[in-house]
């Protein structure tokens, strides 16, 4: 395949895996991104004397990953220009670059596996690495998102990659082992599946009656917190504006950045909301303590005491805090906006009314660790209280939504997503959107969940598949690399030749 042929399959690889993500949610367009991406990548001749060297690699890696991360991040420049969007893209190109290097040499399933592995290494370094882009993400609509329960996102990577790299193979010149590869993903799915449904018909411990409440912001921009009063009597109204009996009341990310353990009016505020709504609310709020600023999730109850709360434990780099401020502070004076908030390290548990509550504080929603430590410590039910008023009318709230309706199925709770400014959702266990509201807007969602006490395999056993995956993956990549260096070290085959030379017959002629 020509060169500039592959390069059109990369960029038309980007723009799919990119449509698979919400607000599109075209599952389908995830798997025929690696179905070119493969394609681009490996030999069309058979056998495969022509492969693409290294520097091709390369740059049909970074086609397609730019075209994708282009798309995928505006909303990270929304209100501070785009610099900082395009340097998140290029930085997320780096690792498709890592796996574009070595991709052209493995079949469909070593190149999925290796693909694996590369996103194991770009969702966990460095800061905490960037698990937003993941592919699994976007097969939240799909029937992949049934192996969510059996292995987490990675799995579901997994099959994504396989399947589009097997149909790529059947067509190109592999179509035994791609045939062979599609059958074995099609009864991992179909076991995960069975797996699913038997999750879904065990009856539930209970009910709670929810209310996630949305109070809006006065306006949008990075000058959020200047509108702290605003924004909590906003929530304190839409939480007056309840009507029906709730067991639980849920507010969002910064609903309240007034401290109200500082701030006697504030936290009087909240307190008469609670006592309204007559149940415990939890609120997000900043508080401090010897270790520094926190981002917080603290129960208020309906008494005027105050119950449990969960300090946010993976923060957002660049944003939540500054790693290595002085050196970045020399490319935009952006960087002293970014705040100094110190993680937390509970259980990620609170209970409210005598329920286990477990949170997922917004950027902490993309974290495999966070829900599946909740889960450990008893969670019956999961919250996504979030913040995106920085983020404007980006599609950013809705590939958020998309990862708690992922971590609803994966770990077969109903979760709560209340945002500042939407959008705000009730999710039943099986990943469904039960109700929603629309974005900059102020409401309220009330509906009762099912609370669970289940375990699935990829809420135990979710990290030790992802590691198996992992490295397989790196054996795969690293056997590439030694075959490679051996077949360039091989001598070459001499010609036969006259045993005395050709000279010497020439001579014997004489």
């Amino acid at each position: 395949m020509p060169i500039l042929a592959r390069l059109a399959c990369a960029a038309i690889s980007g723009l799919l895996l990119y449509l698979s993500f919400e607000p599109h949610g075209i599952w389908l367009a995830g798997i025929a991104s690696f179905t070119l991406l493969y394609a681009a990548l490996r030999p069309w001749t058979r056998p495969v004397n022509h492969r693409l060297g290294v520097g091709g690699g390369l740059l049909v890696g970074a086609t397609h990953a730019l075209c994708a991360y282009a798309l995928l991040l505006p909303w990270v420049g929304e209100f501070v220009g785009a610099e900082p969007y395009i340097a998140l893209a290029v930085v997320n190109t780096l690792y498709i670059l890592l796996f574009a290097s070595i991709a052209p040499r493995l079949g469909p399933v070593a190149f999925s596996l290796w693909y694996v592995a590369v996103e194991w290494l770009h969702s966990t370094w460095p800061f905490g690495g960037f698990a937003w882009v993941r592919v699994a993400w976007g097969q939240i609509n799909g029937p992949l998102s049934a192996l969510a329960p059996v292995g987490g996102p990675a799995l579901i990577s997994a099959a994504t990659v396989g399947i589009g790299a097997s149909l790529a193979a059947v067509v190109m010149h592999a179509r035994r082992s791609g045939v062979l590869t599609l059958a074995t993903i099609a009864a991992v799915v179909l076991a995960g599946t069975l797996y699913s449904s038997s999750l879904h018909n065990t009856k539930p411990i209970g009910e709670v009656t929810v209310a996630a409440v949305q109070g809006n912001v006065p306006r949008m921009g990075l000058d959020f917190n200047a509108q702290r009063e605003a924004v909590l009597n906003n929530h304190v109204a839409e939480t007056e504006r309840i009507d029906q009996d709730v067991d639980i009341v849920v507010w969002p990310e910064n609903a309240s950045d007034v401290n109200p353990f500082a701030n006697a009016h504030a936290r009087d505020r909240i307190d008469r909301a609670a006592e309204q709504v007559n149940a415990p609310i939890l609120v997000g709020t900043i508080t401090r303590d010897a270790a520094g600023p926190r981002n917080t999730m603290v129960v208020f109850n309906e008494d005027g005491t105050v119950g449990e709360h969960h300090h946010k434990k993976y923060l957002q780099p660049f944003g939540e805090y500054m790693p290595y401020r002085d050196f970045f502070r020399h490319f935009s004076d952006y960087v002293d906006m970014a705040g100094n908030f110190v993680p937390g390290a509970g259980s990620g548990v609170v209970h409210m009314d005598g329920i286990a509550v477990g949170v997922s504080t917004c950027y902490e929603v993309a974290f495999d660790q966070a829900g599946r430590d909740a889960i450990a410590a008893g969670a019956e039910i999961l919250t996504t209280p979030t913040n995106n008023a920085t983020f404007g009318f980006t599609d950013m709230t809705y590939q958020q939504l998309a990862m708690s309706r992922l971590r609803a199925k994966e770990l077969d709770r109903a979760v709560v997503v209340a945002a500042t400014s939407g959008v705000s959702a009730l999710v039943n266990p099986r990943g469904e959107v039960l109700e929603q509201t629309e974005i900059f807007t102020h409401d309220h969602l009330v509906d009762t969940l099912p609370l669970r006490n289940s375990r699935t395999i990829a809420a135990d056993h979710g990290g030790q598949i992802e590691a198996g995956l992992t490295i397989m993956g790196v054996l795969a990549a690293a056997a590439c690399i030694v075959r490679g260096r051996r077949a360039r070290r091989q001598p070459r085959e001499e010609a036969p030749s006259h045993p005395h030379g050709a000279d010497a017959s020439t001579n014997n002629g004489k």
